[in-house]
């Protein structure tokens, strides 16, 4: 497969859920999130490639060489954020098409079949702007997440994650292959390969993350009749903590921690009703996880404070804690080899934003890599990659898959 065959898929792919902006709306389980899996399908289909979706909806595309030997896999996610990036993901998942379809030809052309499988995943729900919490599919996949659970995770409309995979006809009751390595390549969503001039990034640890969920219950009333001495506005309150949640980053060093609140619900949402009800998730996210606990530490003592002085209740539950993953070293050694042979220099550098590697990594040996994003802005229509970065990084990832299907890190300790 030429460089332009892999373009002119990941350019079409980029047209399914398309925005004015050049972005994608392709939330999970979502009409245009089925035709890109339909658009998988068929892509595994033309080629004779067995595929299969499991129960919370992962998409696999499997090539077997060896009847009864695990696969490696390889791939990432086609689902967006609202109004997200064309790369994000998607760039993951049509580059391991591709790499498969290579190393295919490869071995028909008389290379002998490698030790074991490949399969080719589309992870359900990566996103999670849906359905919280996000690497939702590779973590039920991994065990981390429990499956009955997150089938009757709701979105804000009340669908559950069941009921949605289930009208798109995805749904899935097919066994998942059995994984022995897995390989990602991604986006980088920051700046540090594009201001080093670096063409890939060979990841070697993943930051820690906390989500709080936060419930602020105060009482409906109207916003014209009723005195402000006698007004118990959730929403003050919200808004209160959405500027500590900001304002707690400035306990440390700067970038030692980022936060923010990125979503925000409110009851009954009237514009002639003081709020009753807000609901928000803060995101806290730091390498050192003594960091991200004193941060999580002072926001509930601020936050008990902001209850007592509006005189309301308000809810807070650890949600989607993420401990810090540490890729196999030799796994990162394996990326700066297989760069070099293709006469690039790969970079090595941290995650902080979490992947499906971050959940694989933890039941098989996992390899992360990252190309540069243009500005280092991801999660919106100006998310960018070039041409020429993605398509090295297909090469990349083909030399990757080829070393882990022939065993490369089986020997390894996988820490």
């Amino acid at each position: 497969m030429s460089a332009e065959a892999f373009l002119g898929d990941f350019h079409h792919v980029a047209t399914i859920g398309a925005t004015p902006n050049n972005g994608v709306d392709r939330q999970a389980a979502t009409e245009d999130d089925r035709r890109t899996r339909d658009w998988f399908r068929a892509f595994a289909a033309e080629r004779g490639w067995e595929t299969r979706v499991d129960g919370i909806g992962n998409l696999f595309a499997l090539l077997t060489w060896r009847a009864g030997a695990k696969y490696v896999l390889i791939g990432s996610h086609l689902d967006s954020q609202p109004l997200g990036g064309r790369f994000d993901g998607a760039y993951g998942v049509i580059a391991a098409l591709h790499a498969a379809e290579r190393i295919a030809t490869r071995v028909a052309a008389g290379s002998a079949p490698p030790e074991f499988n490949l399969a080719v995943v589309n992870w359900f729900n990566e996103e999670g702007g849906r359905f919280p919490p996000s690497i939702m599919g590779s973590s039920v996949y991994a065990g981390i997440k429990n499956h009955d659970e997150m089938l009757h995770v709701r979105d804000l409309s009340g669908t559950t994650v069941a009921e949605a995979l289930q009208a798109i006809g995805y749904l899935g009751r097919d066994e998942p292959p059995s994984p022995a390595g897995y390989a990602e390549i991604h986006i980088e969503q920051g700046r540090i390969l594009e201001r080093e001039g670096s063409t890939i990034g060979a990841v070697d640890s993943s930051w820690y993350t906390q989500k709080l969920d936060i419930e602020v219950l105060g009482e409906q009333s109207h916003t014209g009749a009723t005195a402000m001495a006698d007004r118990r506005d959730a929403l003050v309150a919200a808004a209160r903590i959405v500027l500590m949640v900001q304002d707690v980053t400035n306990d440390f060093e700067p970038e030692v921690l980022v936060s923010s609140v990125g979503q925000l619900t409110l009851e009954p949402n009237s514009p002639i009703v003081v709020p009753r009800r807000v609901h928000l998730v803060a995101d806290l996210r730091a390498n050192s996880p003594e960091v991200v606990k004193a941060a999580r530490a002072t926001l509930l003592t601020q936050i008990e404070d902001v209850a007592r002085q509006h005189n309301m209740t308000i809810n807070v539950q650890d949600f989607d804690i993420r401990e810090n993953q540490y890729y196999p070293g030799a796994g990162v050694e394996l990326t700066e080899k297989v760069a070099a042979d293709l006469g690039m220099e790969a970079r090595r550098m941290q995650t902080m934003a979490g992947h499906d590697s971050v959940a694989m990594n933890r039941i098989v040996p996992s390899v992360m890599v990252f190309i540069p994003s243009v500005g280092g802005v991801s999660h919106c229509e100006r998310e960018f990659s070039r041409d020429e970065d993605m398509t090295a990084g297909v090469d990349v990832l083909t030399g990757i898959t080829w070393e882990l299907l022939t065993g490369a890190l089986q020997e390894k300790n996988h820490t």
